[in-house]
């Protein structure tokens, strides 16, 4: 599949990629820093979500231990 500039007609060029501190500070986002803020509400939509990313989280950390 190719896509021509028409594409992306009546869009700016972007001239430089935001760094992720700018995106964060633009958009008033704060870090998680804790486990209980992963369990705040809005962060994930469901209990099992949380879970599955944690299990993920704890894998990826000991798979680089191994």
């Amino acid at each position: 599949m190719t896509t021509s500039d028409v594409d992306y007609a009546g869009q700016p060029p972007v001239t430089h990629p935001e760094s992720i501190d700018e995106q964060v500070r633009r958009k008033g986002i704060r870090p998680v820093e804790s486990l209980a803020d992963l369990a705040k509400p809005g962060i994930f939509e469901s209990d099992g979500e949380l879970e599955e990313f944690l299990v993920h989280v704890y894998a990826a950390r000991h798979a680089d231990l191994a």
